[in-house]
């Protein structure tokens, strides 16, 4: 693509993660994305309680601990690390300046009908509910890869508006084997939307990047 002189192009904004068998990559212009994934059987050394107890809010404990079945516990907490990680990688600020004890991140259910918009899916949208220092909108996805992975993607709203909107994020995702094989995965049962705005590419969006 080429551009006139003069022409500006818009901010890029990236942001990377990795995990054993998984990379991710997030790409967008003008609004700053953060991106983590995380093994489903991840091993927390610690009681999942104590560990929350730790590191989130009180809302978030609370919510855990509302959780009877502790498999079930595990995995909430794993999903909420995850997308807790989205976010402070979008702020570009980390762990040390951003603690996750200062925010907590809940769902509600989605305003957006999956059948109002093709390709769209996630009953419930993650946000964030209590904030100590930050006022930026910001808008999530949470997924779910082969039943092994999730991943979490943070970017602030579209603020085009009077007040900031989702739009929906647009996902490619490939099974790759070095050297032997790079298959489009997005549309088959091996990715699911757990909550969240994203557009899912079919094969052929894949192979025409």
């Amino acid at each position: 693509m080429q551009f006139a002189s003069g022409d500006m192009l818009p901010p890029l904004h990236f942001n990377l993660s990795h995990t054993s068998s998984m990379v991710a990559c997030g790409i967008t212009a003008h609004s700053p994305v953060g991106i983590d994934v995380e093994e489903k059987k991840r091993i927390i050394k610690h009681d999942v309680m104590s560990f929350a107890r730790r590191f989130f809010s009180p809302h978030e404990v609370e919510h855990l601990a509302s959780i009877s079945d502790p498999e079930k516990r595990q995995q909430e907490l794993i999903k909420l690390w995850t997308l807790k990680e989205s976010y402070v990688k979008a702020l570009g600020r980390g762990f040390a300046a951003c603690p996750f004890k200062t925010f907590s991140i809940s769902s509600k259910a989605s305003s957006i009908s999956v059948s109002d918009v093709p390709y769209i899916a996630g009953s419930k949208v993650p946000e964030i509910v209590e904030s100590t220092n930050i006022s930026h909108k910001w808008q999530f996805a949470l997924l779910e890869f082969a039943d092994t992975h999730y991943a979490a993607i943070c970017m602030e709203k579209d603020t085009g508006f009077e007040e900031p909107e989702d739009v929906p994020m647009m996902l490619r995702v490939w099974k790759t084997v070095p050297f032997q094989e790079d298959l489009c995965a997005f549309g088959t049962h091996s990715v699911a939307t757990i909550g969240g705005l994203v557009k899912q590419l079919d094969s052929f969006s894949c192979n025409h990047v």
